[in-house]
């Protein structure tokens, strides 16, 4: 993470929503927040569609959707889980409709399953939950579904071969 970044955030100067903006991997990307609710356990992100992740066929870029699909259940996990390494283990994503429209990507984390991951942290110390979200289009219509994996161990955290794992 860069410096800038790092400094914006522990200023306060910038809401929540706007952080995740300016985050350096979303930038470049326009993406904007629309909704964020309950501390990021709930998120609506709008991804543009535009010239810069238009692919040659007129739809929205699948690599463009991955990008922003790949680190949103970690950030909020390392948002709601504080004091964890946290990062995606693993994420498939299922193009259902070819994107033309802006897309909304929508995320959200139910109270049952914030508490079942707390339990596992708890007994286990670490959890790797699984998510599911998608994009949908200007039309609600679901374009991509996205299944996502995310590890959540201690920071320090070493595995099985001794091997020390880090932010």
């Amino acid at each position: 993470m860069n410096m800038i970044y790092k400094l914006v955030k522990r200023s306060g100067l910038l809401s929540p929503e706007r952080r995740l903006e300016f985050y350096p991997p979303f930038r470049a990307m326009r993406i904007r927040v629309l909704r964020m609710e309950n501390d990021g356990r709930k998120v609506v992100i709008r991804l543009p569609l535009n010239s810069f992740n238009r692919n040659p066929g007129g739809g929205m870029f699948g690599g463009a959707m991955a990008s922003l699909a790949d680190p949103i259940a970690a950030l909020m996990c390392a948002n709601i889980f504080p004091g964890n390494a946290v990062w995606t283990r693993h994420m498939e994503i299922d193009f259902i409709h070819e994107a033309r429209t802006d897309l909304e990507l929508r995320f959200s984390m139910d109270e049952e399953q914030e508490e079942i991951i707390s339990k596992t942290l708890e007994s286990k110390g670490r959890a790797t939950p699984v998510f599911e979200y998608g994009f949908y289009d200007e039309r609600d219509r679901l374009c991509a579904k996205i299944i996502n994996r995310v590890a959540i161990r201690p920071n320090g955290y070493k595995k099985s071969d001794g091997a020390l794992c880090r932010r």
